[in-house]
């Protein structure tokens, strides 16, 4: 009994022993998984970050890209520059030479209808730039003002600063347009528009083979005069036994809505 008895403890301090051991090691296998789990969220989380912060850049990157590329060569043809919401239920197509007196006077007699529908999300206006005149009597004032239009329109000043230069607009013969003073000067009329990134766009010619390409596509066309305006595809400017009147124009407009 004696001998049973003295076994006994040292039995119960092995077992005792063994289940130490035994949690010790659950322990370090547990704190071993967790510090494995952690690592992996970490891992993931900055996987995500990563994958995160490129969708992003791939965003603003569209974003920037519908900004500024509105008056870009798109396959083969120069995309019009447009104003008005995009959905609006009419769209008129202009095509214009800054230096034409014919389209400055079809500018300054329908501005405020074509401005007022476009306010009331019911039309959308195309401009396509040419430089008719140039060709017609040497210089280069149409091509550089078209160029410092499409400048503006990376600014977002596009409409305001199109409405200065017909505003301000020279006798044909004269080649005003074609002085980066000039349309710097003009430039100023505009809130927030001469900036330097506006000047170096003037001064490069950042937009020249755009609006280069605006004018063979208007040569290739079936159009012979500027300007040459269209409600939905119709010619409504060219019938002069039929002349438009800004009345008209609008309820044609309307009509559409």
């Amino acid at each position: 009994m004696r001998e049973a008895l003295s076994l006994a403890p040292g039995v119960m301090s092995q077992k005792n022993s063994e289940v130490k051991r035994s949690a010790r090691e659950r322990l370090r296998v547990e704190q071993e998984r967790q510090k494995t789990s952690e690592k992996r969220r970490r891992t993931l989380k900055v996987g995500a970050v990563v994958v995160g912060v490129l969708v992003v850049a791939a965003v603003v990157g569209v974003t920037v890209a519908s900004q500024t590329g509105g008056g870009e060569a798109d396959g083969q043809s120069a995309k019009p520059i447009s104003v008005g919401r995009a959905s609006a239920p009419a769209k008129l197509t202009v095509y214009e030479d800054f230096r034409c007196p014919a389209c400055g006077q079809f500018e300054n007699t329908y501005r405020g209808t074509v401005k007022s529908l476009e306010k009331a999300g019911k039309l959308k206006a195309d401009y396509h730039l040419v430089t008719l005149i140039d060709g017609n009597m040497g210089g280069s004032g149409s091509r550089e003002a078209a160029n410092a239009a499409a400048c503006a329109r990376d600014e977002g000043k596009f409409s305001q600063y199109h409405d200065v230069l017909y505003q301000n607009q020279p006798a044909e013969q004269d080649d005003t347009f074609a002085s980066t003073k000039r349309l710097f000067q003009l430039a100023g009329k505009v809130q927030g528009l001469d900036s330097a990134a506006f000047r170096k766009c003037v001064t490069t010619g950042k937009h020249d083979k755009w609006v280069k390409r605006s004018n063979d596509d208007f040569r290739a066309s079936k159009h012979q005069a500027t300007p040459t305006v269209l409600l939905d595809g119709k010619d409504v400017y060219g019938d002069q036994s039929n002349p438009l009147t800004p009345d008209k124009l609008k309820q044609m407009v309307e009509r559409k809505s």
